[in-house]
């Protein structure tokens, strides 16, 4: 079953890999579906929705059991001061809910920001837009198709 993220993907002729796993709704964190996967952390991504003081929300891309460097996130925005947005927000402004977001297909068009780690490697998986889907995919095309800007944006 494709989601709206791989169905971009295609109209984009970006390949990629449609990779599934058993959610636990208790557990979200990046580093289950990592370990469900076989994927060691640092090739699976999380993607965090974060309001800048200045310009406002946008999607911060990190492995999964990195922290987000707000600091360094504001300065690659141009913020003063960044802060992730409560977790009653982020389904009203991506549409999508905990666990399933990802800057493909995303409810509004958000400046996105990519760890410059991501480029080391062959491969990164980030979510496909819903629990316990995620698309495995170059970090080139990925950063090409949501037209994200590299930072060096975890602790």
């Amino acid at each position: 079953m494709k989601t709206n993220a791989a169905r971009i993907l295609d109209q984009q002729k970006i390949s990629y890999t449609l990779l599934e796993y058993d959610v636990d709704p208790e557990d979200l964190a990046a580093e289950r579906a990592a370990e469900k996967l076989g994927l060691p952390y640092a090739q699976v991504f999380k993607t965090l929705v974060v309001r800048g003081d200045r310009h406002g929300v946008c999607l911060a891309v990190i492995p999964a059991s990195a922290e987000l460097d707000l600091k360094a996130l504001a300065k690659v925005t141009g913020d003063r001061k960044v802060d992730t947005v409560p977790l009653k927000e982020v389904q009203p402004l991506t549409g999508y809910i905990r666990g399933g977001v990802t800057a493909l297909a995303c409810k509004k068009p958000y400046p996105v920001y990519l760890d410059d780690s991501a480029m080391a490697l062959e491969q990164i998986t980030v979510s496909a837009g819903k629990r316990g889907r995620m698309l495995q995919l170059s970090p080139a095309d990925y950063l090409k198709v949501v037209d994200a800007k590299l930072g060096p944006i975890q602790k």
